[in-house]
C-alpha cells in the first residue's frame, strides 16, 4: 500500500479534512442529471417489456435475449434505488422517497427496510467485530478451524460461485425481501409488507397481460441477470486480496473506503449500466454523492486515484478468495488452509526433532 493510504494519525485527520472538502462540492444532486437518468433507464426498460410484449408471438428466441438486456437496465434501476435510499439522487426527501418505493417495487426490494439494513453496511464496513449485516458472509481463518464440520459445510455452500451469484440472487429478491429483519422497527417491517403486497399486485397485472408463463420466463430472466450481476459488483466492491478489515478499536473510517471499498474499473458500457458504482470506494468516503458526479469526483483528488484499479480480468481472482487471514491482513482462499496445515505440521515434526536431539544429549 502506497504511504498515502498508510498515513500517520496527523497526517490522517489532515487528509480526513481535505478529502472532505473535496466530496463537498460533488454531493449536490443535478435535477437534469436526474431526470435524464430517469428518462434513458425507465424508458429503455419500459420500452423492452413493450418489445418482448410483441416479441411473445414470434419466438422465444427473440423474448429470451430482450429479458436478459432489461436485465442489465434493472441493475442500473437498483443503482437508482440506492442512491434514493441514500437520499442523494434528488434533492428533495419526498421525490427520493416516491421514486426508491417505484424502483423498489421493480427490483422487488421494500425501501424502508433496505435503506436502514444499507446504512448498517456503511457504518460497519471493514469492521471485523460487526460483521455480515447487510454484507457477504465473511469468515476468518481461525473462525473456520474452529467452526463444526456443519458450519464448515454451510459457508463452502454459501461461497460456492453457482450458489452466491445463481442461486442466492433469486432467493434473496424473492424470499428473503419479503422477511422483516428481527432488529427492525415498525415502519421498516411495515414497508417489506407493504412491499410484497405491491409486488404480488404488479405480478398478477403483468401475468394477465402477459400470460402467466411468458411473465414468470421474462420476470426470473431478468431477476437472474441483474441479481447475479448485483451480488457479483457487491462482492468485488469488498472482497479482494488486500481489502481492509480490522478489530473494532483499529477501524478505521477512511482506510475503510479507500481500502476496503474497490475502484472497478470496468469498460464504459458496463460502468454504463451499473451507474458507476465501481467508483465504490467514492460512494463510502461519502453515500451522500449521487452515483452521476463519483467518477467526476475520483478525478478530483490525487488521494482518490491513488487506489489501485480492480479490472474485469483481475476481480476474477476473488473467485478463489473464501477467508480473512489475520496475520497477513489478506483474503485467501482455502487452498491457503492446506499449506497452513503442512506448515504447523512441518514445525511440529521440526520441534519433535530438537527435543528428541536434545533428550538424546
Amino acid at each position: 500500500m502506497s504511504a498515502e493510504l498508510n498515513p500517520s494519525p496527523g497526517q490522517r485527520q489532515a487528509d480526513t479534512q481535505k478529502w472532505k472538502e473535496v466530496v463537498l462540492q460533488f454531493q449536490q444532486p443535478s435535477l437534469v442529471r436526474a431526470l435524464w437518468q430517469v428518462v434513458n433507464t425507465f424508458g429503455s426498460y419500459a420500452f423492452l417489456w413493450y418489445l418482448m410484449y410483441l416479441s411473445r408471438a414470434v419466438s422465444w428466441w427473440i423474448t429470451v435475449p430482450l429479458a436478459m438486456l432489461a436485465g442489465a437496465f434493472l441493475v442500473r434501476v437498483f443503482i437508482i434505488f440506492h442512491d434514493c435510499g441514500h437520499g442523494s439522487f434528488f434533492k428533495s426527501k419526498t421525490a427520493n422517497d416516491v421514486l426508491g418505493f417505484i424502483c423498489g417495487l421493480l427490483t422487488l426490494t421494500p425501501y424502508y427496510h433496505w435503506r436502514w439494513e444499507h446504512s448498517i453496511h456503511h457504518a460497519t464496513a471493514g469492521d471485523l467485530d460487526r460483521r455480515n449485516v447487510g454484507d457477504i458472509w465473511t469468515m476468518t481463518v481461525q473462525e473456520y478451524l474452529e467452526a463444526s464440520r456443519w458450519k464448515r459445510f454451510a459457508y463452502r455452500l454459501a461461497r460456492n460461485p453457482f450458489v452466491l451469484f445463481g442461486l442466492a440472487p433469486l432467493f434473496l429478491f424473492v424470499v428473503l425481501q419479503r422477511i422483516p429483519a428481527a432488529k427492525a422497527n415498525p415502519r421498516e417491517r411495515e414497508s417489506v409488507h407493504v412491499m410484497t403486497l405491491s409486488v404480488l399486485l404488479m405480478a398478477a397485472a403483468l401475468s394477465w397481460t402477459y400470460g402467466l408463463k411468458a411473465y414468470l420466463v421474462i420476470q426470473l430472466t431478468a431477476m437472474m441477470v441483474a441479481g447475479g450481476a448485483g451480488v457479483w459488483m457487491f462482492y468485488v466492491q469488498h472482497q479482494f486480496e488486500d481489502v481492509y478489515w480490522e478489530r473494532g478499536e483499529h477501524w478505521d473510517y477512511t482506510a475503510a473506503a479507500l481500502q476496503g471499498s474497490s475502484f472497478y474499473k470496468l469498460p464504459k458500457v458496463l460502468q454504463w449500466f451499473s451507474g458507476n458504482i465501481g467508483f465504490h470506494h467514492i460512494h463510502h468516503l461519502s453515500p451522500r454523492i449521487p452515483n452521476y458526479n463519483l467518477e467526476r469526483c475520483h478525478e478530483a483528488d490525487p488521494l482518490f486515484q491513488s487506489v489501485k484499479p480492480v479490472t474485469l480480468t483481475t476481480s476474477l481472482k476473488s473467485f478463489n478468495l473464501r477467508l480473512w487471514d489475520e496475520q497477513m491482513k489478506k483474503l485467501v482462499g482455502f487452498r491457503h488452509l492446506r499449506d497452513l496445515k503442512r506448515d504447523r505440521n512441518f514445525a511440529g515434526k521440526h520441534r519433535h526433532n530438537i527435543n528428541t536431539a536434545a533428550e538424546t544429549k
